[in-house]
């Protein structure tokens, strides 16, 4: 039996929070560290299961990586061409972004590589990496449709190119990064709006030469990476839910610790205050080379808006929950621009707007986004369909509800958020596990 939860009205939410790491950073970090020279200590790494299958692949791979304290990584690099071969594929498990980089990181290692996952993986396309990876002479074979699993040829003779990505994408720019590292010439990128930077700015942190920008980076090959630490920040897309849920349960006072606040990832931070939402930023400063602070968020009435555009690349991972806090909001709430999310752990688009309308939301679902009025929430049985974010949604949706929330297939939150049924409990969430 797989398992779910049984969520429902708690109370008032309310003490601090301070949420797992945050599973970009961490996927990043280890990978850089593995190809840098010497050792590099990684502080407040996502204990999930995608960034824990990344780090296994490294160990596969021939790093040595130790585990000195949970949360807690030291990774020996064996320099910018040191990876071995490994005849077992190489699982990924659920990590999208972890199958996506390695796919970089590895196309000019000159090593065969084969990447595979879980079922829900298996069926997210790929190609969007294969296409530019091949451009610049990898040699990648997948499955019909560009579906994993994907095997990559051994091949030392990648060239720089000029790419301009036809879908905005962090994933596929960093990893077309990764792989002009190994690359001749200059690799660059150019985005028709700007993602999160987070592989630019860890770059830079290891001494790689880089060049970037809103919707643009550069780098060439021929350098290498140079060991160092660092401190993984809160994630904000795990805070979402706490963010969402304090503004909408009456009486609440949250504080989130040490929050990530890269300016590519926090656009439901603004989402939020264009609503009238009451979260504020408090003791800003600057850690490993990202922005962090704490966030105090208190219950206020919300209103509804239509979602700017240009918000949607910075909060692609929070729009489910978004969903939810517009189902709560005073009049009508418009979301365009999200068709990035039908090819996520499931369709996203598809699973809330089904889920939120079995819970009596007036939300009617578009080809890229939805359209939500205001209305009461009630009780009743949904599905996550096995996707984290889902599932997560739906329990701050049934702190809302006028009655008991049955939410199925909930395992996968172990991926990103592993512990978040307890931390919820503690600060007020009505929410247990069950099966």
């Amino acid at each position: 039996m797989s398992q779910g939860w049984l969520a429902g009205p708690g109370s008032a939410l309310s003490g601090e929070v301070v949420v797992p790491g945050d599973k970009s950073v961490s996927h990043r970090a280890v990978m850089l560290a593995a190809i840098a020279e010497g050792s590099s200590r990684v502080s407040g790494f996502l204990e999930g299961e995608d960034t824990r299958a990344t780090a296994r692949i490294l160990g596969q791979l021939g790093v040595r990586i130790e585990t000195p304290s949970a949360n807690e990584r030291l990774v020996h690099g064996v320099g910018l061409r040191g990876l071995r071969a490994c005849a077992e594929p190489l699982d990924c498990g659920n990590a999208g972004t972890g199958m996506r980089l390695l796919a970089g990181l590895l196309a000019g290692q000159g090593i065969e590589s084969v990447l595979t996952g879980d079922a829900s993986l298996s069926r997210r396309p790929m190609g969007r990496v294969i296409v530019p990876l091949t451009r610049m002479g990898a040699r990648i074979d997948s499955e019909p449709g560009g579906l994993p699993p994907i095997r990559i040829h051994a091949n030392n003779a990648l060239q720089g190119i000029d790419y301009e990505l036809p879908v905005a994408s962090a994933q596929v720019k960093s990893a077309v990064l990764l792989a002009g590292l190994c690359a001749k010439g200059e690799t660059t990128i150019r985005e028709p709006r700007s993602t999160r930077d987070y592989t630019e700015r860890m770059l830079a942190a290891f001494g790689w030469p880089v060049e970037f920008r809103p919707g643009f980076a550069r780098l060439a090959g021929g350098h290498c990476l140079r060991a160092t630490d660092i401190q993984v920040p809160a994630d904000f897309s795990s805070a979402a839910f706490f963010l969402v849920a304090a503004t909408l349960v009456p009486g609440s006072d949250l504080r989130l610790r040490r929050v990530g606040m890269n300016p590519r990832r926090t656009g439901l931070l603004e989402a939020l205050r264009l609503m009238g939402a009451d979260i504020r930023i408090e003791r800003p400063e600057e850690q490993g080379g990202e922005p962090v602070a704490d966030l105090r968020v208190r219950h206020s009435r919300l209103h509804g808006i239509n979602l700017p555009a240009a918000l949607v690349p910075d909060m692609i991972d929070e729009v489910p929950v978004f969903f939810v806090a517009a189902a709560q909001a005073e009049g009508t709430t418009r979301v365009t621009g999200a068709t990035e999310l039908r090819v996520k752990e499931s369709d996203r688009i598809a699973t809330m707007c089904a889920s939120l309308q079995r819970l009596g939301a007036n939300i009617v679902e578009t080809p890229d986004g939805a359209v939500i009025r205001g209305s009461r929430l009630s009780g009743g049985e949904v599905d996550s369909h096995g996707d984290h974010r889902v599932a997560m949604s739906l329990a701050v949706a049934a702190q809302r509800a006028s009655g008991e929330v049955g939410i199925a297939d909930c395992a996968n939150v172990g991926t990103s958020f592993p512990g978040f049924v307890e931390l919820a409990r503690s600060v007020g969430f009505g929410l247990q596990a069950t099966g």
